[in-house]
């Protein structure tokens, strides 16, 4: 079958069967289907999973969802390989991710906006046997971050093996990526199951750079020096990732189930800096009396790019014990654990403040982020002599966060004796993690909910829930949610939900430091930015106040039909306020007041910096049916979604450049739509993606500065053929035209052709080729 977005499917049957089977996000009853659900929910098949050439899972909710954005962000330090994605254009942490319903920890890495995400990329594709995203703030029923929305994961549990292998490469002859996987699972008896996966992948780094303008200055005026063309890279870095899954359960007993299931990864990747040109830096390369005799450009006579390398792991683990006390009363008991770690070092720099007793290689220290949770769960089918019993589900739960800072070497962070002469201290590229920014930070919540659905008459569904939750580094906070859904018609829904949401700064954000370099593109200086906690007494001094939560409140209204010829659809139209939203503060000049070791350029800080709402529609429209000798499938989405900045900091003291990003970064229309036709033994599938205008923005030493791009559309194809009920082979392109985007213009300076931060692939047309396996 065509990928494509499908009715729920359970983890145990082929995907993309049933249009009646359950859905298990944002509903604790277990008899809903997506039909049916109180709010919009979409679901992923297995099949629609593994049509993407990529191996990222955000790559691929981002091709299959039009309300689901991930940028590339090559050469963004960490961001070029913990990159953020976001779901109604709300930030990376307003979006819950779940895996098999359980909350998933967060990345060690403080994104774009200082936003702290799950790294989908950490996930085994091949272990998931549906995604379930659910389009609708659900903070009463699963607590902080779900505010745009959540994405749960369900890994598959069907005995069987499968493995796949597949080659993939940009039409450029650069970007070869390898991967491979197998998953198996083995029934034990009648009573549970054991899946274990692994998955392998390798990609090779992309460039789609053109020599920068003084580097070629610097060749004819140099031309004993064979400076490298380019000088410095732009593209997809170089990654390689191993990841495993485990999901299994065992019925001890009629009523008690043990459960287990886990995800772990462990990886490496590297990619360039900005190219430290010795005619022009004079922050490097100078001559300076405490160092005579001795210049930089004696090390590096043609210049260095900084190349930053990222050692990452992620482990997931949850234990747990459920079952059912009697027919009207479940319960579910487990405990969780959760770990980020990203370890960075830097080669081909210098410690310019060291001179000549500086190092060339750097470890720059380690960022950790571990969660534990406790979970108690439990549902109860109350008989209230009106309608069905009402679904009665409530719950605690304590959740344990903590964050850490390592410190690097020593002369990562170190200020040599030739800062006071003007050479730049610390690494050149990334400053290290120095004593004064590590640490290790917490934080501890206490939760309880309630959650009910209730079906009075046929026709009408109601839903309310509501949840309290105390956090030991700000305080409490309750939201609640309420949900109805009317069918006048079969087949022909009606479907409303109000709720409050919140999402609660984490220790990460309350407490960290940290120092970015980048290169102004008109001066061609290299210029040092600080993001300071708002609880340093420098940032204090600037405004800086106490973080706090962001709320919301969401507003979502829709109709939904199916039909009994194979033609289904929803239209939803929702709004989101969001108070306090979690920013990154104009940025200051250092007083003169104030001690400036590090030499910043700027600083600014963490700040609840404004409210804003978020108007949008999303469409989706779907068809499988016999056509002639064979089967279609046939799937179209839509997504509007503006977002305007309505009041606070940003609007009333003049972050214009904040408030710009926020409203323009992300197009405001995308649409996919997918065509599948099967027969025999052959299949076909062509997918169109479109992406409407957006604003790129880009952090120079005097600010920001914004270019305006226009839409574009992505065409993708590929051709199938199983050669037994063992073996299938496909291949196909993603990009089938090698459609590329207007250039950016305010990066050529530094040989960047194309926006760094587009929501969509700007290396051209990839073509692949894939086996799979399945016994």
């Amino acid at each position: 079958m065509a990928a494509q977005i499908l009715s729920a499917t359970d983890a145990g049957p082929p995907a993309g069967g049933d249009a009646d089977a359950i859905v298990v996000t944002g509903t604790r009853d277990r008899s809903r289907t997506q039909y049916d659900t109180l709010a919009p929910v979409d679901v992923l098949s297995q099949q629609a999973i593994q049509s993407s050439v990529s191996g990222d899972v955000s790559d691929i909710l981002a091709q299959l969802l039009p309300s689901f954005n991930v940028q590339r962000l090559p050469a963004a330090d960490g961001q070029a390989f913990v990159r953020p994605a976001s779901l109604r254009g709300l930030s990376a942490d307003q979006t819950l991710v779940l895996v098999n319903g359980k909350r998933y920890h967060r990345s060690a890495l403080l994104g774009t906006r200082g936003a702290q995400a799950p790294d989908l990329a950490s996930i085994a594709p091949l272990a998931i046997g549906r995604i379930e995203v659910l389009r609708d703030g659900a903070s009463a029923q699963y607590g902080s971050d779900a505010i745009a929305g959540v994405v749960n994961l369900v890994l598959d549990e069907r005995p069987g093996m499968q493995a796949f292998g597949q080659y993939s490469q940009y039409y450029r002859g650069d970007g070869a990526e390898y991967q491979t996987g197998v998953r198996g699972g083995i029934a034990l008896g009648d009573r549970g199951v054991i899946v274990l996966t692994g998955q392998f992948d390798k990609g090779d780094a992309t460039s789609r750079s053109r020599q920068r303008p003084d580097a070629i200055a610097f060749q004819a005026a140099n031309p004993q020096l064979a400076v490298p063309n380019p000088v410095q890279r732009w593209g997809q870095p170089d990654v390689e990732r191993v990841q495993g899954a485990l999901n299994a359960h065992y019925d001890l007993t009629d009523a008690i189930t043990l459960y287990t299931f886990g995800t772990v990864q462990q990886g490496e990747g590297q990619t360039d800096f900005n190219w430290r040109n010795p005619a022009g830096t004079a922050s490097v390369f100078s001559n300076v009396a405490v160092f005579p005799g001795f210049n930089f450009a004696q090390v590096f006579p043609t210049g260095f790019t900084p190349r930053l390398g990222t050692n990452f792991s992620d482990v997931q683990t949850m234990t747990g014990v459920r079952g059912a006390a009697s027919d009207r009363f479940s319960y579910d008991l487990s405990g969780s654990f959760g770990q980020s770690r990203i370890s960075y070092n830097l080669d081909e720099t210098v410690n310019a403040s060291l001179g000549p007793n500086s190092p060339t290689s750097f470890y720059l220290g380690r960022l950790q982020q571990r969660e534990f949770n406790l979970n108690a769960d439990f549902v109860y089918r109350l008989p209230v002599g009106v309608g069905e019993p009402v679904n009665v589900a409530f719950g605690a739960e304590r959740r344990r966060e903590t964050y850490r800072v390592s410190a690097g070497d020593p002369a990562s962070y170190a200020i040599g004796p030739g800062a006071a002469f003007g050479l730049a201290p610390n690494a050149n590229g990334f400053p290290g993690y120095g004593p004064e920014r590590a640490g290790v930070f917490g934080q501890t919540s206490y939760a309880g909910y309630a959650d009910l659905e209730w079906k009075p008459v046929e026709a009408v569904t109601l839903g309310a829930a509501g949840r309290y939750e105390d956090f030991s580094a700000f305080g409490d906070t309750f939201t609640y949610k309420l949900a109805a859904r009317v069918e006048p018609v079969e087949g022909i829904a009606a479907r409303a939900t109000y709720s409050t949401g919140f999402r609660a700064p984490t220790p990460a954000q309350l407490n960290t430091v940290s120092t970015t370099q980048g290169l102004d593109t008109v001066t061609l200086q290299v210029f040092n930015a600080g993001r300071l906690s708002p609880n340093s007494e420098l940032a204090v001094a600037l405004g800086a106040k106490p973080l706090e939560p962001e709320t919301s409140k969401t507003v979502t209204a829709g109709l939904t039909f199916q039909s009994k010829f194979g033609l289904s659809g929803s239209v939803d139209l929702y709004q989101i306020d969001v108070d306090d939203r979690f920013s990154e503060s104009r940025s200051f000049a250092v007083p003169a007041s104030f001690a400036n070791p590090n030499r910043f350029t700027t600083v600014s800080y963490f700040t609840n910096d404004f409210d804003t709402r978020t108007r949008g529609i999303d469409a989706v429209l779907s068809y499988a049916r016999q056509v002639g000798p064979g089967r279609a499938n046939v799937s179209l989405a839509y997504n509007y979604n503006q977002t305007k900045v309505t009041s606070g900091a940003s609007a009333a003291i003049g972050n214009e450049a904040q408030r710009r990003i926020f409203e323009t970064r992300l197009p405001k229309r995308n649409g996919t739509a997918t065509i599948g036709y099967d027969i025999g033994r052959f299949g076909a599938q062509v997918r169109g993606r479109y992406y409407g205008p957006w604003t790129d923005s880009t952090g120079n030493a005097t600010g920001e500065i914004f270019q305006d791009f226009g839409s574009i559309a992505l065409f993708d194809a590929s051709v199938s053929y199983r050669v037994n009920d063992h073996f299938t082979l496909r291949g196909g392109a993603e990009n089938v035209f090698n459609t590329y985007p207007d250039e950016a213009v305010f990066q050529a300076s530094r040989g960047l052709v194309y926006s760094r931060n587009a929501p969509y692939d700007t290396d051209g047309g990839q073509y692949y080729v894939r086996m799979d396996v399945k016994f």
